[in-house]
């Protein structure tokens, strides 16, 4: 169980939230699909989706992240090693039924996410009460994308999920699987330099960083993304970043409030860098998004 402690602040004083497993593992299921986009930004598809008399399974939770990645979430009431290697089953079946996802996600969200999905990067998230040491070892030696979750109730109405470990597969990579920038474009060697010391410091901000690459825009991601990097301009590096920025200091010219308007990626944030001295400026904002991601 997590080691996260709650207190109820009042006029008496202090008690501490007692923490509590799922009283069923089905209820904290049912609370992840209701709230999946809040929680996880994935948009949920389908619960037990069978995988067929032949392969003889039930995925818990389907889903689609907000960078087009299929998702496949397994949970566990309490601390069970089994819910990896079953994630993994169905992840196998997953890529083999590249087909039969994208059905479904026509049917569900529509022809243009069905055109959309990012099968590079297919990812599992496990839930569990919590995970050893081992579990967290073992991710890192599979060449999947995988997102260990430990939750945690509180009283009556409160909920935690805390990020384990993140690890990613072919498709992305973390601090542990670097890989060298992308070639650089005809007369824009300087900000390609940029892009490149910017990348250094997103993928620094935690060991549970994972990167992916879309077409448009590169995300920065822990359980969702905290930062989006637009690869279609060329005289300057577009950042977006998820953060409300209400809670900031707005600077014309540098930052500004995209809330309700079109951009590649994801983030309400735009932080626009020109110069080591805006990236040098721009840290304090990537680590709000860190943070709350």
């Amino acid at each position: 169980m997590s080691s996260l402690k709650l207190f109820h602040v009042g006029a008496g004083g202090v008690a501490e939230v007692a923490a509590r497993q799922a009283a069923r593992e089905r209820h904290l299921q049912e609370l992840v699909e209701r709230n999946m986009e809040t929680f996880l930004q994935v948009r949920f598809l389908a619960s037990e989706y069978s995988t067929g008399p032949r392969h003889g399974g039930r995925i818990d939770s389907l889903g689609l992240d907000e960078n087009g990645a299929p998702v496949i979430i397994e949970y566990k009431r309490g601390q069970d090693a089994g819910v990896i290697n079953q994630g993994l089953f169905y992840l196998s079946w997953l890529i083999d039924h590249k087909a039969e996802f994208q059905h479904l996600v026509r049917e569900r969200l529509g022809a243009a996410a069905a055109a959309q999905v990012l099968w590079s990067d297919p990812r599992l998230i496990c839930i569990a009460e919590n995970f050893t040491r081992y579990d967290v070892h073992a991710i890192g030696e599979i060449q999947r994308t995988i997102d260990l979750v430990r939750y945690t109730y509180f009283g009556n109405d409160l909920l935690a999920l805390e990020p384990v470990a993140s690890v990613a597969g072919r498709g992305g990579r973390t601090r542990r699987h670097r890989a060298a920038a992308g070639p650089a474009q005809p007369g824009d060697g300087a900000v390609e330099e940029l892009r490149s010391a910017l990348d250094e410091i997103l993928i620094s901000l935690g060991d549970d960083v994972t990167q992916v690459a879309r077409k448009q825009y590169c995300a920065y991601r822990r359980l969702r993304n905290f930062a989006c990097v637009s690869r279609t301009h060329k005289q300057q590096l577009l950042v977006y970043v998820n953060t409300d920025p209400r809670e900031v200091d707005l600077i014309p010219g540098f930052t500004r409030d995209v809330t309700g308007i079109g951009h590649h990626g994801t983030g309400s944030l735009e932080v626009r860098l020109r110069s080591e001295t805006d990236l040098e400026r721009a840290v304090p904002f990537f680590r709000l998004g860190y943070a709350a991601a």
